[in-house]
């Protein structure tokens, strides 16, 4: 398959991988656009692989978490999340959403990883060991790891704003 062949049936799909990486659309549009550049000038090895796309996506999570490590600043601007009165259930669910993306992204780079190619992806823990170049049981030991983070964020966040208190 050459090239553009495979970025036109697979490139959204990538990008929306890397989206859910960074938690950001913009740094995953740019994350997939350097990684397809470096795969681009390797295209004849990779696209001879026998899974090429799993070698992409390898290609972005160890990007992803390259990229984290590199952050000078994780300060990260969240919409107003206040729960004015009256909103449709739809509104409710999307708000709920971005508070739990706002935790997500906050995760180490790979635990976020795990937990988007677990829940997002839906893959199981062998092959996301393969894309983060890990064991099963560190796979398994990251999603626990994340969700239990998780778990703690949203509960000290619910008896913060149950009891009216603050930050």
């Amino acid at each position: 398959m050459e090239f553009d062949d495979f970025v036109r049936a697979r490139g959204a799909a990538l990008v929306r991988l890397a989206r859910l990486l960074t938690g950001d659309r913009h740094r995953g549009e740019d994350l997939t656009q350097e990684v397809l550049a470096r795969a681009f000038v390797s295209w004849k090895r990779i696209a001879a692989m026998r899974a090429p796309e799993a070698y992409l996506r390898r290609m972005l999570v160890n990007a992803a978490i390259t990229r984290g490590r590199r952050m000078s600043s994780r300060e990260l601007v969240v919409a107003d999340t206040g729960d004015p009165a009256g909103r449709s259930d739809l509104e409710a669910e999307v708000a709920d959403r971005d508070v739990l993306w706002a935790y997500v992204r906050r995760l180490p780079a790979k635990q976020r990883a795990a937990v988007v190619l677990r829940y997002y992806e839906d893959l199981d823990d062998a092959t996301i060991a393969e894309l983060l170049n890990c064991s099963a049981v560190t796979v398994r030991t990251q999603v626990k790891r994340a969700l239990d983070a998780l778990r703690g964020a949203l509960d000290t966040d619910t008896e913060l704003f149950s009891t009216g208190g603050s930050r």
